[in-house]
């Protein structure tokens, strides 16, 4: 992480905290894409998709917010004076939010659409936010690791129809 701080520069800060904000867009965004795309095209499968994949995330949040409840490890730069965040983040650590939401979307319209061209850009997204997350000082690589296991196995063990 120290090495991370290190190497920071002006213009990498800005996209990583770019990227950083993207979870939330993505994490309602395609959800809520597939559920218009369903109901524009009457598509039932799509609309059922769409309920899979919002319903995966939701679930890895909610484990999260359980988990972060109850395991309270305090954010890096509170434990290690010489880590400096690029801004402090509230709450506890472990697990990463970012990335436990961000694998399960990823994982779930992975599953839903089991194509490379869904795949690649799906979880090259998961990753960067996550990454982002240890760049930008505010989680340790467990942390982000944890997250993103929560999220791939919620996705992987909801059950989607076929």
């Amino acid at each position: 992480m120290l090495d991370l701080q290190a190497s920071r520069t002006p213009a990498q800060t800005d996209v990583m905290l770019f990227l950083s904000r993207t979870y939330k867009y993505g994490d309602i965004g395609v959800p809520a894409a597939l559920l218009a795309g369903g109901i524009i095209r009457n598509d039932w499968k799509m609309r059922e998709n769409s309920l899979y994949v919002a319903s995966s995330t939701a679930i890895s949040y909610g484990a999260m917010l359980l988990i972060k409840h109850l395991v309270k490890r305090r954010r890096p730069f509170v434990q290690n004076i010489n880590i400096v965040p690029v801004y402090r983040a509230g709450s506890t650590s472990f697990p990463s939010g970012h990335a436990a939401t961000t694998f399960s979307t990823a994982m779930a319209v992975s599953n839903a659409y089991p194509k490379w061209y869904v795949i690649a850009p799906a979880f090259l997204w998961a990753g960067s936010v996550s990454y982002s997350r240890m760049y930008l000082g505010v989680h340790y690589p467990s942390d982000v690791l944890a997250g993103a296991a929560l999220g791939t196995g919620t996705a992987l063990l909801l059950p989607l129809k076929r």
